[in-house]
């Protein structure tokens, strides 16, 4: 496929987006309706489509409306296509520029600080009351593509090991500049997992932001970990990796961790599983990890569209949500113990706001000091807070 045959088909896939499908399934019928289009045009077509989600209102803006042809004109717009040749209306390119469209980008309109920070206009005031003097800064790491980062197992490997054996398959990594046993690959991260460092367990995917934040937990050797929202498991594995500790992975929904048995053998760790019926019967836990769901705003670049989706009803639910998932999970904290309650957002109402409720409700739990990440180059956004449960208070 030619470049412009990919961006008309960008306009389809788009389209098929604004009415409703999700960008997965909308360029999944895509692909089955392309028979002809070979891995390389399959991955530039998904560049092309996420690229114009990340900046939807920037790009709607300077193309002349929120359609998948808009969106395009705006990428374009913003990037340094040959318009003339992109948008021919020959073969299989989309139609040529109209006059207003023309007009349009010869005018370089001024941009709302919304469509600037490629934000829903709803939400900015919201962004830089709750991010302060990072809001800008992260709002842009949003617009760009995230960096694939690793973590490598400890029990399989060093580091060293670990990038010699990507670099036999042509896989390019650097060392995290702060954060041990993370790598940021540099060079064809569609090959990781079908690398021999991912299958033999050497290297799992992990954003930096929540290897940082597992590196930071306080467990003891032989403690009792709980996973509460375990979903597939990935700090459950971190902390398994890391810790001589006995770890339990639990989520409401036991079909999320259908891959965690796999992954344990191929890290070489051991992870227990236990669905919520079970787990009165397993006693109580020296720290409960409570990754609750959310808004997943410190991860918009790898998935766009949640950040078009959220609104500030559905917001507030996931607080409403949040705050019961952390009050169940409680329960399962022995005396001494403590819940390490994480969220991959970086709004107050899922973070700071549920934990100030959470200890105004249980007087026996204490808050340290938070950690939290805004949207860098190096890692997602990301919070975390330890609450500590006092002695006799059970």
């Amino acid at each position: 496929m030619t470049p412009a045959a990919r961006v008309a088909s960008a306009i389809t896939v788009l389209d098929d987006i604004l009415d409703g499908r999700s960008a997965e399934q909308a360029l999944a019928a895509w692909a089955r309706g392309s028979r002809f289009a070979g891995s390389k045009d399959r991955a530039a077509l998904r560049d092309l489509v996420f690229d114009a989600l990340r900046c939807r209102s920037s790009c709607a803006a300077l193309g002349g409306g929120l359609t998948g042809r808009g969106l395009m004109v705006g990428l374009g717009a913003q990037s340094d296509w040959d318009m003339a040749a992109i948008f021919s209306g020959e073969g299989h390119a989309a139609a040529a520029l109209t006059d207003a469209e023309s007009a349009l980008l010869a005018s370089q309109p001024r941009l709302a600080p919304h469509e600037v920070d490629d934000l829903p206009a709803w939400m900015q005031t919201l962004w830089y009351a709750d991010l302060g003097d990072a809001a800008g800064a992260a709002a842009q790491v949003l617009r760009s593509r995230a960096p694939l980062f690793l973590r490598v197992n400890r029990r399989r490997g060093s580091v060293a090991d670990a990038q010699a054996a990507l670099a036999a398959d042509q896989i390019d990594t650097t060392r995290h500049p702060f954060q041990d046993d993370c790598l940021a690959v540099t060079t064809n991260p569609r090959r990781v997992k079908l690398s021999d460092a991912f299958e033999t367990g050497l290297v799992e995917v992990q954003d930096a932001a929540s290897q940082i934040a597992v590196a930071g937990l306080d467990i003891p050797t032989g403690a009792r970990v709980l996973d509460y929202c375990a979903g597939g498991g990935g700090k459950a594995l971190a902390i398994a990796d890391r810790f001589d500790c006995e770890v339990v992975a639990h989520d409401v929904a036991p079909a999320r961790m259908q891959d965690i048995d796999a992954r344990a053998k191929r890290a070489g760790v051991t992870i227990a599983q236990c669905e919520t019926a079970d787990l009165k019967a397993a006693g109580l836990f020296d720290v409960v990890v409570v990754d609750a769901p959310c808004s997943g705003s410190g991860t918009w670049r790898r998935n766009p569209e949640a950040k078009w989706a959220l609104t500030a009803e559905k917001l507030h639910d996931f607080r409403t949500l949040q705050q019961d998932v952390l009050e169940k999970a409680s329960s399962y904290v022995g005396e001494n113990g403590h819940i390490v309650y994480m969220t991959c957002s970086v709004f107050a109402a899922e973070n700071s706001e549920v934990v100030t409720g959470f200890v105004a409700a249980n007087p026996g739990f204490q808050a340290s000091a938070p950690l939290r990440l805004s949207p860098t180059a190096d890692h997602d956004g990301f919070f975390c807070q330890r609450l500590s449960r006092s002695s006799g208070t059970r």
